[in-house]
């Protein structure tokens, strides 16, 4: 059985014990278990699981605040008077090598705000992105590649 599943048996025991199948008392769970498996992990395979949980929980915190940073740059840029807008359309170039990857990576481009991915190269080298206004089109790949892409890339492979 695998431990992601124990996990979430463990969780649910939790709330069926507690009597509440709320939210918190399952996430509550989910954390009580990951404690306890972590405690009483035996085989050195099961080291994988104990690693990926805490870059996942990253990775959602990381592409929330991304996304909060996003809203507040584009409310600004919407409601200041003078609208200087640069849109452009930047060829990204990619590392990923899985299709999971490259979805996961378009599509979080695409739900951040001011951002859209338009297509991907045949080769599936390039992303190209849809851009609202863009100050440095150096710079906007650098954050693709080091924040989105290396955090997709730690996951997926």
């Amino acid at each position: 059985m695998s431990l992601f599943l124990l996990n979430v048996l463990l969780a649910l025991a939790w709330s069926a014990l507690m009597g509440n199948f709320d939210p918190a008392y399952l996430l509550f769970g989910y954390v009580l278990g990951y404690i306890i498996l972590w405690l009483f992990q035996k085989s050195p395979g099961s080291q994988k699981y104990f690693k990926e949980v805490p870059l996942v929980i990253e990775f959602v915190l990381f592409f929330l605040w991304e996304i909060f940073v996003s809203n507040v740059r584009l409310t600004i840029t919407i409601l200041s008077p003078h609208l200087n807008l640069k849109p452009a359309v930047i060829a990204v170039p990619l590392d990923l090598k899985t299709e999971i990857g490259i979805v996961i990576l378009a599509n979080m481009i695409t739900l951040t705000p001011g951002t859209l991915s338009l297509d991907i190269s045949s080769s599936r080298k390039t992303l190209y992105v849809h851009v609202f206004d863009l100050d440095d089109p150096e710079d906007f790949i650098y954050k693709i590649k080091n924040n989105f892409e290396r955090r997709v890339r730690e996951i997926v492979e």
